[in-house]
């Protein structure tokens, strides 16, 4: 059962960090989340790990030390992540973000490094891989452990939103599954990054938990592995819709990979489909 937790937003309203998503792609929000939520989510997650779902992936190949895990779609069948991504404080959020009338629930994707984890999460932007177009359109990263640099806190390219470019996603580890799905896009390759972009030009902060992240579909962004020997790194990427978006029918997505189409039903969407229904549903207003 779902104890009594906050689901209004305590941050103040504020044009600053609205000011700073638009113009860099990406800001930070400090304790939006009370310690209620970061236990309960982080009892959630250590559930998740211990039971994987078959769309689940380990990018940690064996013998390597750490575990870096993924998965998706935990809303599905974990009344807890439900709850989250619906009675949180963050589909408030996501209205704010988006300046739309109703936000949806597009999915969740956990995210987890261990300690002494190498693994490094490529260089990537976000939409690419989703079949998904429209301007309301938002990613929430939330972290129960602190996220440092050390401990692979997510890097984003300032400004990259605004480059007008879409480029090829990355398969997030050898033999998960992806990279022939999204080999069938034809985008052209990302830019080398590290040796490309100025310091200057890289965001990175360290985060305490009840903190998040935030950042725009195509703000190209990354991860570093888990240097620390001691601290872990548990984090859940929420994805929210406006209005405005709608489906795209285009090749290379991460839904028309093989084991995401066994998992999921079929969506029943045509080209220009709104985003509704069961599997995308309405979490603001509630």
């Amino acid at each position: 059962m779902t104890p009594a937790l906050p689901r209004s937003l305590s941050l103040e309203p504020s044009a600053a960090w609205l000011e700073a998503y638009a113009r860099d792609g990406a800001a930070v929000l400090r304790g939006v989340l009370d310690s209620g939520w970061v236990e309960f989510m982080r009892k959630a997650v250590d559930r998740a790990l211990d039971a994987p779902s078959s769309i689940s992936r380990e990018y940690t190949a064996d013998g390597r030390p750490g575990r870096y895990f993924g998965d998706f779609f935990l809303w599905r069948r974990d009344e807890d992540f439900q709850s989250f991504m619906a009675d949180s404080p963050l589909p408030e959020l996501a209205s704010r973000i988006l300046g739309s009338e109703h936000v949806f629930f597009f999915y969740d994707q956990l995210l987890v490094k261990e300690p002494g984890t190498a693994e490094e999460t490529p260089w990537h932007h976000d939409l690419p891989y989703w079949p998904l177009r429209g301007t309301q359109i938002v990613s929430i990263w939330v972290p129960f452990d602190p996220a440092t640099p050390e401990t692979g806190t997510v890097t984003y390219v300032r400004g990259s939103h605004r480059w007008g470019k879409m480029f090829a996603p990355a398969a997030f580890g050898e033999g998960s599954g992806f990279a022939a799905t999204y080999a069938e896009g034809g985008l052209e390759p990302l830019p080398d990054i590290a040796n490309e972009v100025e310091a200057e030009g890289i965001l990175v902060w360290s985060l305490e938990p009840g903190d998040i992240l935030i950042h725009h579909p195509l703000t190209i962004h990354h991860a570093r592995g888990n240097a620390s020997s001691t601290t872990r790194r548990r984090g859940l990427a929420l994805r929210y819709v406006g209005d405005d978006a709608v489906f795209d029918d285009r090749p290379g997505t991460f839904l028309e990979s093989p084991h995401m189409k066994a998992y999921l039903p079929d969506l029943g969407l045509r080209d220009g489909d709104a985003f509704r229904g069961e599997l995308f549903p309405r979490v603001w207003p509630r």
